[in-house]
């Protein structure tokens, strides 16, 4: 988490643990513990230490045992749409590697929060048919609501749902051997919400079997003991990174901030800087713009190249997410156009974005 000394240090001191790795001995005099979706909080890690506030900086939070929490008088912060701006930079970037046409195809999205929606937004405001599945969404809305089957009937596939096992309408391998066989084989597939949504081992079966889904996988059973001949067999693999982006990051860890210090009666003072310019890109059309501010081919590469090259699997696919590049959202950066006859339309999608004039 970037900026954790700044926002936390005037409360006392900040030790780092690795996340996958953190055990109870290690939090035993803790106040505060700050984690992200790798760390398992629950009893096994908490009971008998002196933690009373924790604070997860992810959008999900499947990997916190918030019963334990609430019954124990620990307070819990988590920050919902922190990285939801850099998770739709991620979509866009697949589809303008995969699909050419991108905008002229019909979009189904699963799942509508703050991922979902910011992505359903961005598509709509560029002309893209769009519509969504989500049960827990009424119909006055504002978002064009369809069934499940409809869904799986558009042309891009894109999974947003947090990862559930109970209530109505559970997740956990939502995309079951049968679902998957009654999508589209031409269609794209995309899942950068949760691995486990989709059986992998179904998905495995079914690419095994000749099937020409194309699918992008940020997100994997198992993690971050993948299984590499399903990476093999998917068009983009990346290691759990679309919201990586610094902002996403930074504004994650603000949150969690703002939370600790309402509880702690400060004030709740924002600490981050105005954004700076990156640089400015040049571009013709909206797919090449995406790619040059975020091109996932890129992380595609490193991680088939990690992965394959490694006898310890989890480990070569936890050290990509720590050594992840720096990488910055369309906010960041300004553009330019490439010619006069692009100009007006590039110009109102790469505004509609996010991009600078």
């Amino acid at each position: 988490m970037l900026m954790v000394d700044q926002f936390f240090g005037e409360y006392g001191s900040v030790t780092y643990v690795p996340g996958r790795s953190l055990c109870a001995a290690d939090i035993a005099d803790a106040d505060v513990l700050l984690v992200r979706s790798v760390t398992q909080v629950n009893r096994a890690l908490l009971e008998g230490s002196s933690v009373s506030f924790v604070g997860s900086a992810t959008i999900g939070t499947d990997h916190i045992d918030e019963d334990y929490l609430a019954q124990n008088g620990i307070d819990f912060a988590y920050a919902p749409g922190c990285n939801a701006d850099a998770v739709v930079q991620y979509d866009l970037s697949v589809l303008s590697r995969l699909q050419a046409n991108w905008q002229q195809c019909s979009v189904g999205i699963v799942g509508c929060g703050n991922v979902g929606g910011r992505l359903y937004r961005a598509l709509t405001d560029l002309g893209v048919s769009c519509a969504v599945y989500d049960p827990f969404l009424s119909a006055d809305s504002g978002i064009n609501l369809t069934d499940f089957d409809t869904v799986l009937g558009r042309d891009i596939i894109c999974v947003h749902t947090p990862l559930t096992t109970s209530g109505r309408y559970p997740t956990e391998h939502l995309f079951s051997a049968e679902v998957l066989g009654r999508i589209n084989p031409e269609s794209l597939l995309i899942n950068a919400g949760r691995g486990a949504v989709i059986d992998n081992a179904a998905l495995l079966a079914l690419l095994e079997s000749g099937s020409p889904l194309r699918v992008a996988l940020d997100v994997w059973e198992g993690e971050p003991s993948i299984n590499l001949s399903l990476m093999e067999k998917v068009a983009l693999a990346t290691p759990h990174i679309a919201g990586y982006s610094v902002e996403g990051k930074v504004r994650g860890t603000e949150m969690l901030a703002e939370a600790f210090k309402q509880l702690a009666d400060a004030d709740a003072e924002t600490l981050t800087e105005q954004p700076k310019t990156v640089a400015t890109l040049t571009a013709e059309t909206v797919s090449e713009l995406i790619l040059a501010s975020y091109d996932v081919a890129e992380d595609d590469l490193r991680m088939r190249s990690a992965l394959n090259a490694s006898s310890d699997v989890a480990q070569a696919f936890d050290l990509l997410r720590k050594q992840y590049p720096e990488r910055h959202e369309f906010s960041r950066y300004k553009f330019s156009v490439e010619t006069q006859q692009a100009q007006p339309e590039l110009i109102a999608q790469a505004l509609k974005l996010g991009f600078r004039e």
